[in-house]
C-alpha cells in the first residue's frame, strides 16, 4: 500500500541465503525500552517478550520521551555476528549555524583512501600491495586473524570435496562456514567504523567539502572481449584478470557509501557539499595547469610534462589540488542536499496525513 501510494519504494529482492534475515517492528509503544543500568537496557519484542541489548547510544525513553522526541520503530538483524537491534527515532533538531571552516578537495582512491587539498589525506594503515598488483582483501584483520581465516578456507575447500552434488551441506561444513563468515563480518564492521570515524572528523572540520562526481559501475564494468584478427572466433586477452583485481579495491573503499555519509554529516554540522566534475582532474597539473595524459606517470606519481614547470608530487593530492580549483572557478554540478541521493520514487508527491 505505502509504495502505490508513493510513500515507499518497491520492495526488492531478497535472497534465502544472500540477505541478512530481519524483522521489522512498526510500533514504538509496544518496545517498552527500560535502560537497566550504563551497558544495557530491556525491550520488549512482540511473540517473544523481554530481551537484554547492549545500549550503546542515547534513547529518548522514561522522563526524556515527548511528541517531538520519541522511538517509533525498531527492526531486529540477524548477521554473522549473531542479533542486532536498531531502533528508529523521530526527533526535533535545532537547524545549525552555517560552518565557518576551510574549503578542502577531496579525492577517492585506492593507493590514499581520501586524500585531501590540505595534505590532511584519511589512510587506514594500509599494507603493501600484493605482487599481482591487488591489494589485500583482509587488510581490516589482524595477522592472527587472517591465519585463521586461511586455516579456516582451506579447511572449507577440503570438506566440500567428500559432498556430492545434490547433497546436503554437512553440520561440520556449514560450522566452517559460519565461522569464516564471522570473520568477514568483523572486517567489515571494521571498515564501516572507519568510514563513520573519518567522515565526522571531516565535516566537524571543514565548511566546505568538493568531491567529484564518479561513475562507480562504470569504472568497475569488466573490459569487453577484443576479437583476435588473426584467427576467426578468438579473442585477444583483454587484461579482465588485472581489471578485477582494481575493481576489488574500488569495491572495498565504498566512495559511494563515503559520500553518502558526507552528506547528512556536513548538513548536520552546517557545512556543505559540492560536487564537481571528474574528467582531467588527474591529468591536469594543480600548479600550472597543464593537461595531459602523460603527466601521471604511475599510480602514486604525478610529473608535469610541461618544459617550463616539471612539478612533481603524489597523484591523489595533485587531484584533490584540481579538485578544489574546479569548485572556486564555478565548475559545480551540485551541492548535495542535506537527505543524500534521490529514490528512483523520489520525485513523487506524497499525500498529506489528512488524504491517506
Amino acid at each position: 500500500m505505502n509504495c502505490w501510494e508513493g510513500r515507499a519504494q518497491e520492495p526488492n529482492y531478497k535472497g534465502r541465503f544472500r540477505s541478512p534475515m530481519s524483522v521489522d517492528i512498526p510500533q514504538g509503544r509496544d518496545l517498552n525500552v527500560v535502560r537497566v543500568h550504563r551497558r544495557w537496557g530491556m525491550v520488549n519484542i512482540p511473540k517473544v517478550g523481554r530481551v537484554r541489548f547492549r545500549w550503546t547510544n542515547d534513547l529518548p525513553v522514561g522522563k526524556r520521551a515527548d511528541k517531538e522526541n520519541r522511538i517509533t520503530g525498531a527492526r531486529l538483524v540477524k548477521d554473522a555476528l549473531g542479533w542486532h537491534i536498531a531502533f528508529r527515532i523521530q526527533t526535533l533538531e535545532r537547524a545549525p549555524e552555517p560552518h565557518q571552516g576551510p574549503q578542502v578537495g577531496i579525492d577517492a582512491g585506492v593507493n590514499i583512501p581520501l586524500a585531501l587539498s590540505n595534505k590532511d589525506h584519511q589512510d587506514h594503515g594500509r599494507p603493501p600491495r600484493l605482487p599481482n598488483g591487488d591489494c589485500d582483501r583482509d587488510k581490516w584483520l589482524t595477522p592472527k586473524e587472517k591465519a585463521k581465516l586461511l586455516k579456516l578456507e582451506r579447511q572449507a575447500a577440503h570438506r566440500k570435496t567428500f559432498r556430492q552434488r545434490g547433497e546436503k551441506t554437512s553440520k561440520r561444513l556449514q560450522h566452517t562456514y559460519d565461522q569464516i563468515n564471522q570473520l568477514r563480518a568483523k572486517a567489515t564492521r571494521r571498515a564501516l567504523d572507519w568510514q563513520h570515524q573519518t567522515t565526522t572528523y571531516l565535516a566537524r572540520t571543514y565548511g566546505v567539502l568538493v568531491v567529484e562526481q564518479l561513475n562507480i559501475l562504470g569504472m568497475t564494468r569488466s573490459p569487453a572481449p577484443k576479437p583476435d584478427p588473426g584467427q576467426q572466433g578468438a579473442f585477444l586477452r583483454n587484461g579482465a584478470k588485472a581489471k578485477a583485481g582494481l575493481n576489488r579495491s574500488i569495491a572495498q573503499e565504498a566512495w559511494g557509501r563515503t559520500v553518502t555519509m558526507l552528506a547528512y554529516k556536513t548538513a548536520r554540522y552546517g557545512g556543505r557539499l559540492v560536487k564537481i566534475p571528474a574528467p582531467h582532474t588527474s591529468q591536469r597539473c594543480s600548479a600550472c595547469g597543464f593537461t595531459t595524459p602523460g603527466n601521471r606517470d604511475s599510480q602514486e606519481l604525478f610529473v608535469c610534462k610541461n618544459p617550463d614547470c616539471g612539478w612533481t608530487a603524489n597523484a591523489d593530492w595533485n587531484a584533490a589540488r584540481n579538485i578544489l580549483h574546479l569548485y572556486r572557478i564555478g565548475h559545480i554540478i551540485v551541492e548535495v542536499p542535506a537527505a543524500g541521493r534521490r529514490g528512483r520514487r523520489a520525485g513523487k508527491t506524497v499525500k498529506p496525513a489528512a488524504a491517506r
